[in-house]
């Protein structure tokens, strides 16, 4: 039987985690919605529809559920609630990621049966894309999916950019700071006001001044993320 990454979410969030697993699995399965729009990027990959039903059999039967995992990046949080539920109560000892765009969808995965969630608080795929492009970022992803680990990913508004201030009042660029050194955490990438986003060493980035409303998606541990929202007012 294979053991596969099944990625149930036809969008962005799917074309992306697929490629970056692909070393870890040699098959990889999409699963779509009879609703879902053609979408070329993903016609590489094996494609399969399905419709949240509770009818598993199909997987039951092909694959090694104990030993795959399963990513729930549904972009409609009730049906990743329902989807993660459905699969748990299928599989009890399948690996299941999920994506949740708000904290309150979150602690929901985590208590339908999602073995981890990652908060993306209005996550865009494009910040998505940004993360999971970069080598050293992929690499501490991996260790959040697969390993037993306390670092967590997060998106945090900035409120409070005095705080960022330098000494004779000037304001001070996302790549002049050291991030783990100061804070303990690792910022990604920071998405502006006009809703651009850019990996923070990124040229864009490095002439951006921290301002209120840019939005940091940040990775660290949990204590640490909460010191820093805290600092800059913003929430998780």
């Amino acid at each position: 039987m294979k053991i596969s990454a099944l990625i149930f979410g036809y969008n962005d969030y799917a074309s992306h985690i697929a490629k970056n697993v692909a070393h870890k699995y040699n098959n990889i399965l999409i699963f779509k919605l009879d609703s879902d729009a053609p979408r070329k990027e993903l016609d590489s990959f094996n494609i399969e529809r399905f419709d949240l039903s509770d009818d598993w059999s199909d997987l039951k039967n092909n694959y090694d559920m104990e030993n795959s995992i399963a990513f729930c990046v549904l972009e409609d949080n009730a049906q990743n609630i329902f989807l993660t539920i459905s699969l748990r109560a299928a599989f009890k000892k399948l690996n299941i990621i999920a994506l949740s765009k708000n904290k309150e969808s979150a602690n929901k995965l985590s208590m339908a049966g999602a073995n981890k969630v990652i908060p993306l608080v209005q996550a865009t795929a494009s910040i998505i894309t940004n993360i999971l492009e970069k080598p050293i970022v992929t690499e501490v992803l991996h260790n959040i999916l697969y390993e037993k680990s306390d670092l967590k990913v997060a998106q945090i508004e900035i409120k409070n950019h005095r705080c960022f201030l330098k000494d004779n009042g000037d304001g001070i660029y996302p790549s002049e700071i050291e991030w783990n050194k100061k804070y303990g955490i690792l910022v990604l990438s920071v998405m502006h006001v006009d809703g651009n986003s850019e990996f923070i060493f990124s040229s864009k980035a490095k002439h951006h001044l921290i301002a209120n409303g840019d939005i940091f998606v940040v990775i660290g541990y949990e204590a640490d993320i909460k010191k820093f929202e805290k600092l800059v007012g913003g929430t998780l």
